[in-house]
């Protein structure tokens, strides 16, 4: 990674379920290849090709350096191991600018249509050499190994590849894997392939960039150019499996790595990353600091996004809107709403659980229970000519609740109960959310407030969550999530998406009917 800037602290991620590329093959025999292909992504491959890389032989991998080309002889070779047909120049695996190389090698597309596209999954080999005073926190003077900077990289992109040849079939877009070389001189590498492309470039249809990806930490994965285009995020989540790893979703849009020329070019993005670390431009960035787990998940991951990429349907264009956006427009959308005014406004505790006892503690100022004369201290005892046996289900009621509402309590210093009818602010409410629209995630609401005890809240919905589908059904427009969060018969499932990781939520629902 080529930005020269003081480290942050890093981000372990499991390995994730092969069964995510089932849904792709119908055959049950090409499903097991291609779960065999998944499986062929191995800690040991990976860390096989980061030990090879950053080793000291290669005297920091400089571009133009004699290790430098070495370490392009490694990648060079084991591209010709992978049988990738050659896409440089001049029926080569190689594009020479001045005394540096980029490495580039096709797994040609199957689909008539989408062959002629592509998808280019890039990584560069070079590091800074012996380090120096423009391009290292030194000590200098000493080989700077580049372990994580970019060994790891390059090490996914092999791995990938080895994975993209033993698929039962291939992707339908075509996948052109490029090792860049003189990235940290200031992506020299993917410039010069951009102004002078050895695939055509109108053709790109996106990229994705493994840059340092070998020092995760808590399961942590950055992935930045979400907001290229709409609903790279919702892919990248969905290619996240079992490993779950927690994905930080970066706005930030900088010219620090080989995404950078095809963002300028109007290219979608993405770049996977984890994140800078103390040993970033130094000597110390050595192959036995990997966290070859972490290295392992990235890497699957990066392989489930480029599959589904390279077999979408269609894929979005490049969203203009990405340019206007910052950090601060992330905190605005996801400001959490204001909080609705209380439906009934009673609080309460509970003095017994069994027998049940609720027991109003105060009114809210101002709310329909107050206007309507109840009491702080009014022992609840039905609730619609119903008794109240549940906690739960009580405040499931009272969210449901459609116009006047009886209440049976008892008060302190009175035997007999007293029937006392409430009508409710607002309309009943099923599930207990708001949300908000996002264009760069269509077919997405975005959570923004889970309202107390509903049956949102009791599923585990939280403010930030995306949903991405209730009851199974898929949704364009808010009148259409609107519509299916309203007519779907409880149990309602709902697929649900929290810092990258989706998972199905179940809501019990409530839809009140008044007493006969």
């Amino acid at each position: 990674m080529s930005t020269f800037r003081w480290p942050l602290q890093a981000p372990i991620l499991a390995a994730i379920l092969a069964v995510l590329l089932a849904p792709r093959f119908a055959d049950a025999a090409d499903r097991a290849a291609a779960q065999a292909a998944l499986a062929s992504i191995t800690k040991e491959e990976l860390k096989s090709h980061v030990d090879v890389l950053a080793d000291d032989t290669f005297e920091g991998r400089e571009t133009g350096s004699r290790g430098g080309r070495a370490a392009g002889n490694y990648v060079l070779k084991a591209f010709e191991t992978l049988g990738l047909k050659p896409a440089g120049e001049d029926g080569t695996y190689l594009q020479s600018f001045g005394s540096s190389r980029n490495i580039l090698g096709l797994v040609e597309g199957g689909d008539p249509q989408l062959k002629s596209q592509f998808v280019v999954l890039g990584a560069h080999y070079d590091h800074v050499g012996y380090g120096r005073s423009t391009n290292s926190y030194g000590p200098w003077g000493y080989i700077h190994n580049g372990a994580d900077d970019n060994a790891s990289g390059v090490a996914g992109l092999l791995e990938i590849g080895d994975a993209l040849k033993r698929l039962p079939a291939v992707p339908r877009r075509s996948i052109l894997l490029a090792c860049w070389d003189g990235e940290e001189a200031g992506l020299l590498g993917s410039r010069h392939w951009i102004s002078r492309p050895t695939v055509p470039l109108a053709r790109v249809a996106a990229t994705i960039n493994l840059d340092m990806i070998g020092r995760m930490q808590d399961g942590k994965l950055e992935v930045l150019g979400s907001r290229t285009a709409a609903g790279l995020r919702r892919l990248v989540s969905e290619s996240n499996g079992e490993a779950r790893a927690t994905v930080d979703f970066d706005w930030s849009l900088k010219a620090d790595s080989d995404h950078w020329p095809f963002y300028e070019q109007k290219i979608p993005f993405l770049m996977f990353h984890t994140g800078l670390h103390a040993d970033y431009h130094r000597p110390s960035d050595d192959a036995h600091r990997i966290n070859h787990a972490g290295l392992l998940g990235a890497t699957q991951i990066a392989f489930q996004t480029v599959l589904a990429l390279a077999d979408a349907e269609q894929l979005p264009a490049f969203r203009e809107a990405v340019r206007r956006e910052s950090s601060w427009g992330r905190v605005a959308l996801e400001q959490p709403a204001a909080a609705q005014p209380p439906r009934f406004g009673i609080p309460f505790k509970v003095e017994s659980a069994d027998p049940l006892k609720i027991v109003l503690t105060g009114l809210t100022p101002g709310s329909p229970a107050e206007s309507a004369g109840l009491k702080a201290g009014d022992e609840l005892l039905q609730l619609q000519g119903r008794p109240i046996e549940s906690e739960q289900l009580f405040r499931l009621h009272l969210l449901a609740a459609a116009g006047e509402t009886a209440f049976l309590v008892k008060r302190p210093g009175s035997d007999t109960p007293l029937l006392i009818k409430v009508t409710p602010r607002g309309d009943p409410i099923r599930v207990g959310l708001s949300w908000r629209f996002d264009d760069a995630e269509p077919g997405s609401a975005l959570v923004t407030h889970v309202i107390s005890s509903s049956a949102a809240q009791l599923a585990g919905l939280k403010t930030r969550d995306r949903i991405y589908a209730v009851g199974g059904h898929s949704f364009q427009s808010e009148a259409d999530f609107v519509n299916l969060l309203s007519t779907v018969p409880s149990p309602m499932d709902l697929a649900v998406e929290r810092d990258g990781k989706v998972e199905m939520r179940k809501l019990e629902l409530l839809d009140f009917a008044p007493a006969p």
